[in-house]
């Protein structure tokens, strides 16, 4: 092992996915020094094994369900998706799993970008061994930001490794279809996850510990999607765990709470993220490794003036857009304080992370969607907002009927009695996701129900649900 002399930055990253890349693009911007330091492809899991990837897909499956509620269109669509060619256009998108198209993007910021297993090694220093070995020693004259987000949780069931199952890198980067897949697990990748592969043309089978789907949304959103996944042939089981696992002459077998054995060729485990944090060197900062690292609304780690922790790794909302919204944040405040600026820290300043408290979005990205905003009505009522839930069907809609027949959702808006603003909003259905936004502009803007009243959607759209939102909201 070689150690070089220490190279003094302004900044130094942790981590080169999309979160750190936008870190260092910001700090960059304000004219500070900065080091990112990665140690696989730059561009990080959303680029290459999780939203990236996993769109690609699921927007074939989404296309052809779509054109199947059209008739005169239905017909020449009744057949199998080109299995290979979805595989061949998601490679596309996930670079071939090569970054240097993401390496020549922020060479043009102006950041350095070192190669390697970066670890924290005192205040303000960080040391990157490189693939030979050579350790580099970086300081950081203002700030370390933290951004090596979250890998797959796995349960502690006897003889996994040797099963080796699938996590969402797995199931976001394979190259042929199994043609059995166990997923366990009912949230996004779980959901997302079965639906690509069941179009595929895989069996799926879904073992759900819980009561039901996307249990972070409302109720109904999880019925729906349940609804359509059984529809479109996966064996959806809730309220089943898994107890042991083994694979037998190349065939998974997975025996639930319930005794029975479920066969596969793949078993995929979705069921929740860790920090990736355990090997960083929080220890020589009085960290736990291994930990979620607690931050203020800067974004900076709680005890600490110099260590930022942004994205999944604070545990906010462990979602790309987010982290990319922190890192706006977070180098704002990092370039404010390096230049003695003024830091605000009321709501909504440009120094300040109010969106991951108030308005997150999130799409799922199944067949119907399911995409909400802020808070859920529980949510809303657990913290003590007095509020009433107004729901429609998408069937009052005019241009969800034209969007294609049968077409089956529902919306929901959450209305604060006392200042009548929206705390939350949720669409299920075809085509939702491209809803959300506006719902996020309301809920972030605090925008009165009263002004909501003169934003005139056009005719016939989807957007129309809004007005009979509010028309419900008026007449009940």
């Amino acid at each position: 092992m070689t150690e070089t002399e220490s190279i003094a930055y302004d900044v130094v990253v942790i981590g080169g996915g999309p979160v750190g890349e936008n870190v260092a693009d910001r700090t960059r911007a304000a004219g500070l020094t900065t080091a990112l330091v990665e140690s696989e492809l730059l561009g990080g899991e959303c680029s290459y094994w999780a939203c990236m990837p996993s769109k690609a897909l699921l927007r074939p499956v989404i296309a052809q369900a779509d054109a199947r509620r059209l008739p005169g269109l239905a017909q020449a669509v009744q057949g199998p998706l080109d299995a290979p060619a979805v595989l061949a256009r998601r490679n596309y998108f996930a670079a071939d799993w090569k970054d240097d198209g993401q390496v020549g993007w922020l060479e043009g910021t102006g950041a350095v970008l070192y190669r390697g297993q970066g670890r924290l090694a005192g205040p303000r220093t960080v040391t990157v061994t490189g693939p030979d070995g050579t350790v580099t020693t970086l300081t950081a004259r203002h700030a370390v930001a933290v951004s090596t987000g979250t890998k797959a949780q796995l349960p502690d069931l006897p003889g996994l490794a040797d099963v080796k199952p699938w996590t969402s890198r797995e199931a976001t980067s394979a190259q042929a279809v199994p043609g059995r897949l166990i997923v366990v697990g009912g949230g996004v990748v779980a959901t997302e996850m079965a639906t690509a592969w069941q179009a595929l043309g895989s069996r799926v089978t879904m073992l759900v510990r819980g009561k039901g789907l996307l249990n972070r949304m409302e109720p109904f959103a999880g019925e729906l999607v349940a609804e359509a996944l059984t529809e479109a042939g996966v064996d959806l089981r809730t309220g089943t765990s898994v107890e042991s696992v083994s694979r037998e002459n190349g065939t998974v077998v997975a025996v639930t709470s319930a005794g029975d054995r479920i066969e596969g060729d793949e078993i995929l485990f979705a069921t929740g993220r860790v920090p990736h944090t355990g090997d960083i060197g929080l220890e020589t900062v009085g960290l736990e490794p291994g930990s979620w690292l607690d931050v203020d609304d800067s974004l900076r780690v709680t005890g600490t003036d110099w260590l930022y922790a942004v994205g999944d790794v604070n545990h906010r909302a462990l979602l790309t857009h987010q982290g990319k919204y922190q890192a706006r944040i977070a180098g704002a405040a990092i370039a404010a304080r390096a230049t003695g600026s003024a830091v605000t820290e009321e709501p909504w300043g440009a120094h300040t992370a109010t969106a991951d408290h108030h308005a997150v979005p999130q799409v799922v990205f199944t067949d119907p969607e399911a995409a909400a905003v802020g808070l859920s009505l529980a949510e809303a009522e657990q913290a003590g907002h007095r509020v009433r839930a107004v729901d429609v069907e998408f069937s009052a809609v005019a241009g969800a009927g034209l969007y294609g027949d049968g077409y089956k959702g529902r919306a929901r808006m959450v209305v604060d009695l006392e200042d009548e603003i929206l705390r939350g909003v949720t669409f299920v259905g075809p085509g939702v996701g491209e809803l959300i936004h506006s719902a996020t502009v309301a809920v972030a803007g605090h925008v009165p129900v009263s002004r909501l009243w003169h934003v005139v959607p056009s005719y016939p759209t989807l957007s129309e649900v809004w007005l009979r939102l509010l028309e419900a909201y008026r007449d009940n």
